[in-house]
């Protein structure tokens, strides 16, 4: 079983919100909400995520830049958003999903979230990776 099959299985299999297969070959999982477990990673060690895969339920154009910055090599995503399709196709990340979505829900679930809405039309993912870190 590769690595990306083990990482979409813990997910699933512990109702992670994020689980992480590091470089070293250690499999972690998360369970908050949003981007807070990539961002509590990143702020940690800044290289942690480097070559890592990750599995995630959510991954919108915020979280997509995120990953991208930090050196992802490979992201399965429950669901995924249209804003972030094209971040990590530019930046030859490789990814799978269940299902595409026009953007991420916000948590009322009465709209776009606010972190999509605020950056779905900037290009520089490293600023969005600075703003959001």
């Amino acid at each position: 079983m590769s690595n990306l099959e083990k990482v979409k299985q813990i997910l699933f299999e512990k109702d992670a919100s994020l689980v992480v297969c590091f470089q070293n070959g250690e499999i972690k999982e998360y369970y908050q909400d949003r981007i807070k477990d990539i961002k509590n990673i990143l702020k940690e060690n800044e290289n942690a995520l480097k070559n890592a895969i990750v599995a995630d339920k959510v991954i919108g154009k915020v979280a997509g830049s995120i990953l991208t910055v930090a050196g992802v090599k490979e992201i399965y995503a429950k669901v995924i958003s249209k804003y972030a399709i094209p971040v990590l196709e530019e930046n030859n990340v490789k990814y799978e999903y269940e299902q595409i979505t026009d953007y991420i829900i916000n948590q009322d679930k009465t709209g776009m979230c606010p972190m999509e809405n605020k950056y779905k039309d900037e290009k520089d993912i490293n600023k969005i990776y600075r703003e959001m870190i």
